[in-house]
């Protein structure tokens, strides 16, 4: 039998990728531990006192990093249900070239950014230097759990192909 050529390898992906299963149906009970996780993370960062704005950048920054566009689509429109802006939205990719964010918010995307490419020593000792500087203890911990939660959502939804459908 011949090797495959590069037309049929890539006809092959596309037929593999057209067959994705959503994990999150596939698997409900897992899926169901990850949504309490999510809750318990939810009402850490309200303990902690943290805005729910704030939260949100982190879900979008975070989102945005991993190319999530359902979970891009679902705290887009959290954010704007908390109150965030359409203006801050549309600059949060380059959130660090602008001054529309505060000291808190900086930090607080300073360290989902760490969380999700940890692979970078020297940017994650800076971002949580930054962060314990603004950030109590408790807040500090809340926003590292929306960044790892979020980014466990991300895999879900990029892996599953979950599409982004017209209200």
């Amino acid at each position: 039998m011949a090797a495959p050529t590069g037309a049929e390898t890539g006809a092959s992906v596309k037929a593999a990728a057209g067959q994705r299963i959503h994990l999150d149906k596939q698997t409900p009970d897992a899926y169901r531990a990850f949504v309490q996780a999510a809750k318990a993370v939810r009402a850490a960062g309200e303990a902690a006192g943290l805005d729910r704005i704030l939260v949100e950048l982190v879900n979008l920054r975070v989102s945005q990093l991993n190319g999530c566009a359902y979970c891009l689509d679902v705290h887009t429109r959290a954010a704007l249900r908390a109150g965030e802006t359409p203006r801050r939205l549309g600059v949060l990719a380059a959130w660090r070239d602008t001054e529309l964010f505060t000291p808190r918010e900086r930090a607080a995307l300073a360290l989902a950014e760490a969380t999700t490419h940890p692979a970078d020593a020297d940017a994650e000792e800076r971002a949580y230097a930054e962060a314990r500087e603004v950030l109590d203890d408790a807040e500090l911990s809340a926003v590292a759990w929306a960044a790892i939660t979020i980014n466990a959502f991300n895999r879900v939804s990029v892996l599953s192909k979950h599409p982004v459908r017209q209200d």
